[in-house]
């Protein structure tokens, strides 16, 4: 039961707007951050300029007006001046021509009754208060008006009596220009603001736009690749910042991937192909058992010896094909190793294995970062490789690690059996190859593969030469990521 009111099924338009926003939320997400920085440091700097640029115009202003008061209080104060002497602004620089010498400031004389004897340019109006200062004997009182309003505009008066009752002096200053050119100031201000936000806006949007668009374009590769499972599609890569990194880092990631899916690939068919002989040979005798009591008692044992040693090589080519598929997934953490002590091992196994004499080499310091038991089976296939071909048994197997330069550590197997024909040098280590003249030994063709990708994940390569004299010496390098320092020694056994 559905709650009512409650619409389902499409989403509405509302519905997939907040879907597109969802989508572009890193981009509006950069935008509104950056217009919202921008807008608040241009708010703040725009007041404290404004607030600044304003009090030092009315501070100013204020001295001006106090400092024309003052220099009428202090005339008056040192001088018995009449009414006469600031009527008219005389050429010769009298009282009024000082007062009046400040600019917007208006001077206007009254006589004993508070009467206005002189208008100024502006008349000024008398208020209540500057009758008595008119009509004062003391010299210099004063009374002060602020924010009066004449005609159209708004003036600060003060009025400072002359003494002995002969009348008073008028100032006034100008407030409402000022006012004015303040309240334009901040319209000024206000505009600048918008403007500078709604350009931080624009700007904000565009730069997100061009830092989200290689996000855009590398969150479309990946889908494509969730999408459509191709791990070939091309990663876009540009820059070499942040997003530069994660591009190369994720076209990398892809290149692993679908190497390792083309080597999973090959394996496959590869082993498709080397499992065919040992199963169609297994077929083939298994439907002969079925009149095994028609065979001859010698036929009978040649059969059943076939079988025994096709299951043995069947049996060798799935161990040696689920160890290679594990060394190229193996989990096995890094850690320090010294190689040395697994060639130790290696021989070891090998005596008991195989009834050879294998002798251990080792020179210089062979610690190095890597997975033992994978260096450890690169070793052992080497050793059972040469133990393999060298059936004469005319000289020990030699096992040689040591520390070829600065940052490389050369594992060697050599032995003294036929040797590997020039031609099969290059191909000794591909998986399933096996030489014409080894085809008819027991064998499945991985074992120097593995050494192959052991050498390759430790940063290293397999070699084989021919040996001088006969035999020949096949081997890996390992890179060495943390060098250190050692002195050669020599083992046998």
């Amino acid at each position: 039961m559905r709650p009512t009111g409650v619409r389902t099924g499409r989403p509405g338009r509302f519905g997939r707007w907040v879907a597109r926003a969802r989508l572009t939320s890193l981009r509006t997400t950069f935008t509104v951050s950056f217009a919202a920085v921008a807008a608040a440091v241009t708010v703040l700097v725009g007041f404290l300029s404004y607030d600044a640029a304003a009090r030092l115009v009315r501070v100013d202003q204020q001295t001006v007006f106090e400092g024309v008061v003052q220099d009428l209080f202090d005339e008056v104060r040192r001088n018995p001046l009449e009414p006469a002497d600031f009527a008219t602004a005389g050429a010769g620089g009298g009282p009024r021509d000082e007062l009046v010498r400040p600019g917007g400031t208006v001077v206007q004389v009254l006589g004993p009754d508070g009467s206005v004897v002189d208008r100024g340019r502006t008349p000024l109006p008398v208020a209540a208060a500057d009758r008595p200062i008119a009509a004062a004997q003391a010299a210099g009182r004063l009374v002060e008006h602020r924010d009066v309003d004449v005609g159209d505009g708004v003036y600060r008066v003060a009025t400072v009596s002359l003494g002995g009752g002969r009348g008073a002096v008028q100032v006034a200053q100008e407030f409402s220009g000022t006012e004015d050119l303040l309240r334009d100031l901040q319209q000024r201000t206000v505009l600048l603001v918008g403007a500078v936000v709604l350009a931080a806006g624009l700007f904000g949007w565009w730069l997100a736009r061009r830092i989200t668009s290689r996000l855009v374009r590398l969150a479309g590769a990946a889908e494509d690749v969730a999408r459509t499972g191709r791990l070939g599609i091309q990663v876009p890569v540009a820059g070499y910042d942040e997003v530069a990194r994660l591009g190369r880092s994720f076209d990398r990631m892809l290149g692993r991937l679908a190497q390792s899916e083309d080597d999973q690939r090959r394996l496959v068919q590869d082993a498709g192909h080397e499992l065919r002989t040992p199963l169609t040979s297994l077929r083939t005798n298994i439907s002969i058992l079925r009149r095994i009591d028609e065979l001859p008692p010698a036929v009978r044992e040649e059969l059943v010896d076939d079988l025994a040693q096709e299951s043995r090589e069947l049996t060798d080519l799935v161990n040696e094909l689920v160890a290679l598929a594990a060394g190229q997934s193996d989990t096995e953490p890094p850690r320090r190793v010294a190689l040395g002590d697994l060639a130790d091992d290696v021989a070891v196994a090998a005596r008991r294995r195989t009834g050879r004499a294998v002798t251990v080499r080792v020179s210089g310091d062979t610690v190095v970062d890597g997975r033992p038991a994978a260096l450890q089976r690169a070793m052992s296939n080497l050793v059972d490789n040469a133990a393999k071909f060298d059936r004469g048994g005319s000289g020990p197997i030699d096992l040689v690690v040591t520390r070829a330069d600065r940052d490389t550590v050369r594992v060697e197997v050599l032995d003294r059996g036929p040797g590997i024909a020039q031609e099969d040098l290059d191909r000794v280590f591909d998986r399933f190859y096996r030489a014409p003249d080894a085809r008819s030994l027991p064998g499945s063709g991985l074992g120097l593969s593995i050494v192959r990708e052991v050498a390759s994940a430790h940063g290293g390569s397999p070699f084989a030469v021919r040996r001088e004299g006969g035999g020949s010496v096949t081997g890996f390098t390992v890179t060495v990521t943390d060098t250190g320092t050692g002195t050669g020694t020599g083992r046998a056994g």
